[in-house]
């Protein structure tokens, strides 16, 4: 398997972890407009891993799994763990964040990296679905800036 394609599917495999978290960020907040906010990026996150998968397609790869990873799962097991000793909505917000970040700073790495210049398709790809992690990253930011104060 050619470099692209196993950066293509690490990413992937991220993504899809950041739409479990973000689904389960939305079933554990209590504020109905936080519920909605965390509903409404996985819906994001779904449409950039459409957009990485074709990519994947493209270079002759399978599209990857939307049930996540097992790095993924055991994560949310965890942040449920935690969950009952914190307030979910700060605690959704937390660790949604915290995914955030981490997902943000995978996708510069990639990009930073140079692996992916000599397939400038790919490249594009995973720019615009870096553009759409980072204003995820800056609205969990906010988010968890108001869940600090309001503590």
């Amino acid at each position: 398997m050619n470099t692209v394609l196993t950066t293509l599917n690490t990413l992937t495999d991220t993504a899809v972890d950041s739409i479990k978290g973000y689904e389960l960020a939305a079933q554990r907040a209590t504020n109905p407009g936080l519920k909605s906010t965390f509903s409404s990026q996985a819906e994001k996150r779904r449409a950039t891993v459409d957009t990485l998968n074709k990519e994947i397609v493209r270079l002759g790869g399978e599209p990857r799994d939307p049930d996540g990873t097992m790095l993924g799962d055991l994560h949310r097991i965890w942040t449920k763990i935690t969950d009952r000793f914190s307030d979910s909505d700060k605690a959704a917000t937390d660790n949604v964040e915290e995914g955030e970040d981490y997902i943000k700073d995978k996708f510069a790495a990639a990009i930073d990296g140079g692996l992916l210049n000599d397939d400038p398709q790919a490249l594009g790809a995973i720019k615009t679905a870096f553009a759409e992690i980072a204003e995820g990253e800056k609205l969990t930011d906010m988010l968890e800036q108001r869940y600090e104060r309001a503590a």
